[in-house]
This record gives structure tokens, sequence and C-alpha cells, in this order.
């Protein structure tokens, strides 16, 4: 246990109240910037991507399920891969909690990946999860929305992630994203939001739970703590999509 100061009740309420007041800005600065983010402009997006999905073959718009707003998390698992990412996957163990709540609020949350849709199935499988996940392999759809690089990009020596340019020594063949899309009456697509790298952290609620524990999330680098749920008992790799525990 790290080192801190025991003080007394009295002491420790006079430091509570202050932190307070800091959480209290924390809170109306995230209710600023949530209204913000709801104000950004639309772009329609007229590019007819396909997906292979469980159902067959689908479009953007036939993945909003009927709802008229689509969430989209762009899960790092590219074709041949043995496993997908352990920290698309450490957050994807908090989704299927939240999808009968979203789609009772006229949202479908997917997560998209390149890998084909029996990889994905098998790794699903594998993870124990139910929310929807298909394959974007036969379109653009993952490297037009900023997540993956194909070695033409690469060969630049730098890409666009994020909103600036990632050299390709920190800039991976998949990189995590998150991507949301409103659809009209008209059957209209429009991309309206996206988040990378750290901006999904919010989605993982178990960080959420660290960050109130006396250690708080006690790592050394951004989440590298982490494991796959089914891997805790096996060393750490340098590759977060390295070879799966059998």
């Amino acid at each position: 246990m790290t080192s801190h100061r025991v003080v007394s009740r009295d002491e420790w309420l006079e430091a509570r109240r202050a932190l307070l007041e800091r959480e209290k800005q924390a809170t109306r600065l995230r209710d600023e910037i949530n209204a913000e983010r709801l104000a950004l402009p639309w772009v329609r997006v007229d590019e007819s991507y396909v997906f292979d999905t469980p159902a067959g073959k689908a479009r953007l718009a036939d993945l909003f399920d009927g709802r008229s707003q689509l969430i989209v998390y762009h899960f790092m698992l590219a074709p041949g891969w043995p496993a997908g990412c352990d920290g698309c996957s450490f957050l994807c163990d908090h989704l299927d909690g939240a999808l009968v709540h979203l789609n009772h609020h006229d949202v479908t949350l997917t997560a998209v990946s390149r890998a084909s849709l029996p990889e994905i199935e098998a790794y699903k499988r594998r993870m124990g999860w139910r929310f929807p996940w298909v394959s974007s392999h036969p379109s653009r759809f993952n490297y037009d929305f900023g997540v993956s690089f194909d070695a033409d990009q690469r060969a630049a020596g730098s890409v666009v992630y994020n909103y600036r340019d990632e050299p390709v020594e920190t800039a991976f063949e998949e990189l995590p994203g998150l991507s949301a899309f409103a659809r009209d009456e008209a059957g209209a697509v429009y991309h309206t939001y996206s988040s990378f790298a750290r901006g999904c952290e919010e989605l993982i609620g178990t960080l959420m739970i660290l960050d109130r524990a006396p250690k708080g999330r006690n790592e050394g680098s951004t989440m590298d703590f982490v494991r796959r749920h089914d891997e805790y008992d096996v060393p750490l790799k340098t590759a977060c999509h390295g070879a799966a525990a059998t």
C-alpha cells in the first residue's frame, strides 16, 4: 500500500469537501462537453459500405436494426489474428448489460472488425459475449473511419489517427475507436461523432470503479494490468493481439 497521511476525521472531511468541489467542477464540465458533442454538425455518408453479418450481407443503414441511432465500436481484430485486442476485449466485457437499455432508447450498438465473420464469431464464443458484431472485411469502412491502416498508408511514415499524425512506430495495423451515426426517416445515414484512444475510456466501468479504490488504477502505463478475462493466469504479452490461451 502506498504511504498516505493518517489524520483525524475532521481533517479528512475538510480535504474531502475540497475534493468534492473539484468533482462538481468536473461534472459540470462533462455536461458542457456533452452538449457541445450533441451540437456537432453531421456529415452525410454516401459510401455504400457492405458488412458480413450472421444474417448475410448488410449495408451501414441495415446495422441500425430499425432504430435511428447507431454506435459502432471499432474492435481491433484483423484477419488472421489469433485473438482480439485485450484492451478492446476489456471494454467489450462491459457492453452486454447495456444493450437492453440502449435498444429501448432508440440506440443500436454493434462492434465492427476487419476479421472475417467466422473469426469474429469464434472469438465472440470464446468470450461469451452477446452484443452484435459484424465484419467490415468486404469494404473500406475501418480504413475510412481512421482505425485501420494499410501498407500504402503506413509507407508514408505516419498515419492520421485521433485527428493528428501518428508515427507508424506507434500506429499499428489496427487501433481502437468509436463512431456514432444517425439515420433519418428517408433512410439517409449521417456520421455524427468519432472518438479514439482514451476517448472511449468512459465506456469501461471497471476503470471508473478503480478510480475510486484506494490504489486507483495502480498502473505503470495505460491499462497495463489488463488481460482477457480468461487469461489472468497467463503471463502478459507484448502485443495486445498475442497468441490466445488454450
